[in-house]
């Protein structure tokens, strides 16, 4: 008799490496009153889609800071702490050590601004367009058209396109980038393919500005200490 092992749906991944050169230690500084990485996770336990946490780092600090949470800790190897080691060989770990989850969450704890109501809303859109993953945007801050590389004498000649000279930003198109926030994926689709972005059925969640923070330089920590002040 075989017995087969139910597969829950949402697992939510929270990779938090113990180095950070732009900004030591940034994983557990104190930001208003908790951990860094104490915003994704208490994001993380609040939306009710999501059926574990585990916390995946090679940092006595941070996995201190995560066990007081209900949490899975997962400690790396040491070949998984490295500035080499990719996003998805950390997550492809993960995987391995649990198994058996239909989709697979990432949450960067760097984006302590994004909350578990867009979680919610991210799995929510991405069921209702029944997609096979979702990655959280906002608007870009100065839209890319504006922009373009300059050349060793710094001549502007050929620096903005004829279509775009006479143009007012409220007409140029709207660009987006990416985040960091959520990421959301089928796992299977993502042990294949080796990333969120598959070839098709990718969808993207838009975030507004203020909640989409990344903390990777102090100012940004300052920013966002403001933005919760």
């Amino acid at each position: 008799m075989v017995i087969m092992t139910k597969r829950s749906k949402y697992l939510a991944i929270i990779p938090a490496r113990g180095g950070s050169k732009r900004l030591p230690g940034k994983n557990v500084l104190p930001l208003s009153g908790k951990p860094l990485i104490a915003w994704s996770i208490e994001a993380a336990l609040a939306c009710k889609e999501i059926d574990k946490v585990i916390i995946t780092s090679d940092d006595d600090k941070i996995l201190s800071v995560a066990s007081q949470y209900p949490v899975e800790l997962l400690l790396r190897p040491d070949h998984l702490a490295t500035d080499t080691a990719t996003s998805f060989d950390v997550i492809d770990h993960a995987l391995k050590q649990y198994p058996n989850y239909e989709y697979t969450v990432l949450l960067q704890p760097t984006s302590p601004l994004r909350t578990a109501t867009h979680i919610f809303e991210a799995i929510t859109k991405l069921e209702n367009l029944q997609a096979a993953a979702l990655v959280s945007v906002c608007e870009n801050d100065h839209n890319p058209l504006w922009s373009n590389t300059l050349p060793i004498d710094g001549n502007m000649s050929q620096f903005l396109r004829d279509e775009v000279k006479n143009s007012r930003s409220q007409d140029l198109p709207v660009y987006y980038r990416l985040n960091g926030a959520i990421y959301i994926c089928k796992t299977d689709k993502l042990l294949q393919e080796k990333s969120f972005f598959l070839k098709s059925c990718t969808y993207a969640y838009v975030m507004d500005k203020i909640s989409s923070v990344d903390i990777d330089t102090e100012i940004d920590f300052k920013w966002a200490t403001f933005l919760l002040s």
